[in-house]
């Protein structure tokens, strides 16, 4: 495995080198960068080569993000941060993995073994993707509005109005991005058939979420996630953890 790491503090640098090689002795370091103007031309240098970027989020000169903006990033990367409120940008990049410093050496062990894997059956994932992709409802028939009704008044809401579904005291109710809010004569599984999965997840069995109504998302004890969604949601939203793998996968698309 051959990797670049991207870190601007010394002491950190030299930490995660040691850490590294200590879980993964096989592992050619072929170089690292402090700064967004070096990765970049680290980056295309071993574009070619590199399978996997360690990458801090805070350099010195701005965000890592700023990085896929200058150049294609076309290998894996695991995010390190000293702050979680950056898992959903890392999420929708070329994120497999978001680790919080300190580093904790099993959890760098567990991040190297994830992309192992992927490595190792990423044709299998890309066959199954496209096979379900034909499976799946043609794209001209997902669900493009929903009759709702409001008083006496029947009224249509746009699937790209809609924030989120919620399922609770056995009703289903429509959540649209202006806070208004309708029953649906639809369970949550009937709903998951009919909304394009682009543009929406089941994170559990409460909720059906739009993705641009998820506004942060944070590490929760065994490996499950914590949401924030808009509109604001009175109690927690829990991602478990055998969704919360997909969810990233789904956020990275």
């Amino acid at each position: 495995m051959k990797i670049l790491i991207i870190e601007d503090e010394t002491p950190a640098l030299n930490r995660i080198k040691k850490m590294v090689l200590e879980v993964e002795p096989s592992i050619e370091i072929l170089d690292t960068a402090d700064s967004i103007e070096l990765s970049v031309q680290l980056i295309e240098k071993y574009k070619d080569t590199m399978d996997l970027i360690l990458m801090d989020i805070e350099l010195a000169d701005g965000q890592s993000f700023e990085i896929f903006n200058l150049t294609e990033v076309n290998c894996p990367v695991i995010f390190t941060t000293a702050y979680d409120e950056f898992a959903l940008k890392a999420f929708k990049v070329n994120s497999i993995d978001y680790l919080l410093k300190p580093i904790d050496k099993i959890e760098l062990k567990t991040a190297f073994q994830k992309f192992k894997t992927i490595q190792k059956s990423a044709s299998n994932v890309d066959a199954l993707k496209e096979m379900l992709a034909q499976i799946s409802a043609p794209k001209n028939n997902f669900k493009e509005r929903f009759l709702v009704k409001l008083g006496e008044r029947l009224i249509s809401v746009a699937t790209n109005e809609i924030a989120y579904f919620l399922s609770k005291d056995k009703l289903t109710y429509l959540i649209t991005k202006n806070n208004n809010k309708y029953v649906v004569d639809y369970t949550l599984e009937e709903l998951g058939n009919m909304l394009d999965r682009k543009h929406f997840f089941q994170i559990n069995r409460q909720f059906i979420v739009a993705i641009n109504s998820i506004t942060n998302i944070h590490n929760y004890f065994n490996g499950k996630l914590k949401i924030q969604l808009v509109p604001v949601v009175e109690e927690e939203v829990i991602v478990s953890r055998e969704r919360a793998s997909d969810l990233k996968i789904w956020l990275n698309q």
